[in-house]
């Protein structure tokens, strides 16, 4: 708390800045240095409770306002976030260890989400559905009132900031509860919502377990959204459903595979390998392509590009723009990756590059890890079955175009996955047979406005980035008018 550059932060309730009801503090540490840099309050279950109650009080009146004003507003937020998207990714990058480019880019791109949402509010249409004799039926698109939303660590900003577009302009108010291990843009967030938004539609509390719980759990907030784990998302369906019936739409984990057949080009095959594990996050996106599964005829060709790619990566300062993969978020991050490590050692595999803290003093503190590849893996290995959301790549080799599929979808997880081939026929056929909501063929890593994003299997429900996410955020309620007969 000594450091000039010590933020305390505060949360967003009601239009106000406020600390919690009980005093109580959530501090945050620099992942590069273990340092504090800053402070937000810890909410607590009756700081969520009061946060609900001011987005029923406001919501009525935005839900009242046009599509048209409602866009304004959203307009006006995106404004207000690219004009403090420098300050804001700097920040990000001190807590949570992503480079800055990085950060900036999605500080930018939630500006785009935004705006992508308020453009489509014409979109909220109902249908006439033919009529029987003597009636007319009409829907119509209503909102749920108060929507939740949980928001993960590694892309807190951009997460928290886009998720707000569809939420409002569907006539909701919204309510954040942020990841507490890297909370600061949150608060910056909050700032810029009091600024711009009426008191009440964007609320957001910061804190820990009890805040999520408190959120999950209100009875009347009735639609729910998290990106996380497999494992959170499946404890948060069970406590919302003891209380309320809800819709919950979750975004969570992938262990997903990239598939290269004997006819890929190796150059291009080991450059998206590298850029599909995300090295940039250190590996911690759920999309990440962290199975690298590689015909045999061009696995050691692969395998050796990748490897010489990898070891051209910049591990550094988060703050240079010549850095292209920083510190591991946390500690307990820190140190699950490091255990996936050891038993992959274990387990037989070959440990090929990294798998240790870099050298050098500017490493003797904060949670770094070499990006890290490892060979010789296969689908009895729980490295090759588990997400470990870090820096770490598994290579595995195939045969057969059926071999390939069956290790492809032998895990429970389904969010991504990518195909390499020159051959159309066989594309399309994997791509339709590999069980993961997003496939890229002959790309990787890639989102765009407009494409539905979601997971199969324990990788989630429902889907976001799309229109799709609009209509998701509204009832539809039918009306039936009978017709006297002249």
């Amino acid at each position: 708390m000594n450091s000039p550059d010590y933020m305390t932060g505060l949360m967003l309730i009601d239009g106000q800045l406020v600390e919690s009801i009980d005093g109580g503090w959530l501090e945050s540490i620099n992942p590069a240095s273990e340092q504090p840099i800053g402070r937000v309050p810890m909410g607590t279950a009756a700081d969520m409770h009061r946060a609900v109650a001011a987005a029923e009080k406001a919501q009525p009146a935005w839900a009242a306002l046009t599509v048209a004003q409602r866009a304004a507003y959203l307009n006006r937020l995106a404004d207000a976030v690219l004009a403090e998207a420098e300050s804001i990714a700097r920040l990000e990058a001190i807590d949570t260890g992503n480079t800055i480019g990085a950060m900036l880019r999605d500080v930018r791109g939630s500006a785009d989400r935004i705006r992508y949402a308020a453009g489509l509010g014409s979109e909220l249409k109902g249908q006439t559905i033919p009529a029987t004799p003597g009636s007319i039926h009409l829907t119509m698109r209503v909102p749920y009132g108060v929507i939740g939303r949980i928001v993960a660590f590694n892309h807190p900003f951009g997460f928290a900031a886009s998720r707000i577009g569809p939420a409002l302009i569907a006539g909701n108010a919204i309510v954040l509860k942020p990841s507490e291990q890297s909370p600061l843009s949150a608060a910056r967030l909050a700032e810029i919502c009091a600024r711009v938004l009426p008191a009440g539609i964007v609320s957001i509390v910061t804190g820990g377990r009890e805040t999520g719980e408190a959120l999950v759990r209100h009875p009347r907030v009735k639609r729910l959204g998290l990106i996380g784990s497999a494992a959170a998302g499946m404890a948060i369906q069970k406590a919302a459903a003891e209380t309320a019936v809800k819709h919950v739409t979750l975004e969570l984990g992938g262990k997903n595979p990239l598939v290269a057949f004997a006819d890929a080009d190796p150059d291009r095959v080991a450059q998206a390998a590298v850029d599909g594990m995300n090295f940039t996050w250190q590996g911690q996106s759920c999309g990440s392509t962290s199975r690298i599964l590689l015909h045999q005829d061009i696995h050691d060709a692969v395998l050796d590009r990748i490897l010489a790619r990898v070891r051209e990566i910049r591990v550094g300062d988060p703050l240079d723009p010549a850095t292209k993969m920083g510190p591991i978020n946390s500690k307990a991050q820190y140190d699950k990756v490091m255990s996936y490590i050891e038993l992959g050692q274990k387990e037989g595999a070959k440990l090929l590059a990294g798998g240790r803290r870099p050298r050098g003093a500017a490493f003797e503190r904060g949670f770094w890890i070499e990006p890290t590849v490892f060979a010789g893996v296969d689908m009895s290995m729980r490295l090759a079955r588990e997400e470990i959301f870090g820096p770490v790549m598994s290579v595995l080799r195939f045969r057969t175009e059926q071999e390939a599929i069956e290790m492809a979808n032998d895990v429970d997880l389904g969010l991504t996955a990518a195909v390499w081939t020159r051959d159309i026929d066989r594309a399309m056929r994997v791509a339709q047979k590999i069980d993961a909501g997003y496939v890229w063929v002959n790309g990787v890593g890639a989102h765009y406005h407009g494409v539905p994003y979601g997971g199969l299997k324990n990788s989630g429900v429902g889907r976001e980035e799309c229109l799709e996410e609009i209509l998701s955020c509204t009832e539809e309620k039918v009306i039936n008018i009978m017709v006297a007969s002249a």
